[in-house]
């Protein structure tokens, strides 16, 4: 991916749900050098404790593009933002957004980008020429987070794995599959903008052969568990052929999140799903620890419940931005 103009104003826009503010707050906590405040619309109750900025401000301050930092399902523009996002260009910042829906394809904002001389930059774009996936096993070792839901902490756990194993001297790669993960790495592959046909195929060519001790850490997208989303997590677990997974659940989570008839099943019915989607293509998959998102629990709450789901699951349970990520990562084969 292109090296894009920073640093940035996030823009909220004026959602209520904080799950679709997932891409302003990866970028507040994995790229803060990179952000310079943030910009409501009227109604956004959404709030990331940064500097609030209209748009003249934000030049002001250095920033040279806006990223849009919601994603709602559908990843829909709508025509508020693309009024404000008009504006943002006028100003002269440049448009950056991993929504479904093109900037390039709202005439309101190319003859705004056209006439300011900034730039409308799309980064859910798969590469072209993705090839339909051959199934070879590959070199190297590959570390999947998979999910209960969406909105778990898939991500948050594979920079924090990544990070973890980098500390640890292990040679290692973060291999980003949605658009805030491309925009925290600075590339990667939008799984979920690929044609079905060729996901898997995706999966292989983001994660390529590699020296024998060297791991790729695997971005998750969706869940095999999600009426919606679970196409694209069984094309990016089959080409990814992991050889390990960590499964990623927010606790308190008991049905999918706006999709309240879909109960989230018991965590042991979890693994062994995801254990066997994944050894169609790897017969040596397993998951080797829980990712548990204990936001909203105390220290001793938190600990409690990795606790006691790590004594249902009998594999180790961690909340990787709080515990030391030490049992996953010795549970690696």
């Amino acid at each position: 991916m292109a090296e894009l103009p920073a640093p940035h104003l996030l823009f909220l826009g004026d959602v209520s749900n904080p799950l679709d503010a997932k891409t302003a707050m990866g970028l507040r906590d994995w790229r803060p050098e990179r952000c310079v405040g943030q910009c409501r619309l009227t109604g956004c109750v959404v709030d990331l404790g940064l500097p609030e900025m209209d748009f003249s401000a934000a030049v002001t301050a250095g920033a040279q593009s806006v990223v849009i930092g919601v994603a709602p399902s559908g990843g829909a523009l709508k025509a508020e933002w693309v009024l404000a996002l008009s504006d943002a260009l006028s100003a002269g910042l440049s448009v950056v957004s991993g929504l479904h829906r093109k900037l390039s394809e709202e005439p309101m904002l190319v003859a705004a980008a056209a006439a300011s001389g900034q730039q409308l930059i799309d980064v859910r774009v798969p590469p072209a020429s993705i090839p339909i996936a051959s199934g070879r096993q590959r070199s190297g070792k590959r570390l999947l987070m998979v999910g209960t839901d969406c909105c778990v902490g898939k991500k948050y756990s594979a920079l924090a794995l990544h990070k973890a194993l980098k500390e640890r001297g292990v040679a290692a790669t973060f291999r980003a599959t949605g658009q805030t993960g491309m925009l925290i790495a600075g590339g990667g592959i939008p799984m979920d903008a690929v044609v079905a046909d060729f996901l898997s195929g995706a999966a292989e060519i983001l994660t390529p052969d590699a020296a024998p001790d060297h791991w790729d850490v695997i971005e998750g997208q969706g869940s095999l568990f999600h009426p919606a989303y679970a196409a694209v997590t069984l094309g990016l677990l089959h080409g990814s052929q992991p050889d390990a997974m960590v499964l990623c659940h927010a606790v308190g989570r008991t049905a999918i999140d706006e999709y309240e008839d879909y109960p989230v099943p018991d965590l042991r019915e979890c693994i062994a799903q995801y254990e066997q989607a994944a050894r169609v293509t790897n017969g040596q998959a397993r998951v080797v620890g829980i990712s548990l998102n204990t936001q909203g629990l105390d220290d001793a709450g938190a600990l409690s419940a990795c606790d006691e789901i790590s004594s249902l699951t009998r594999v180790p349970c961690i909340d990787p931005m709080r515990h030391p990520l030490d049992p996953i990562l010795d549970a690696l084969p």
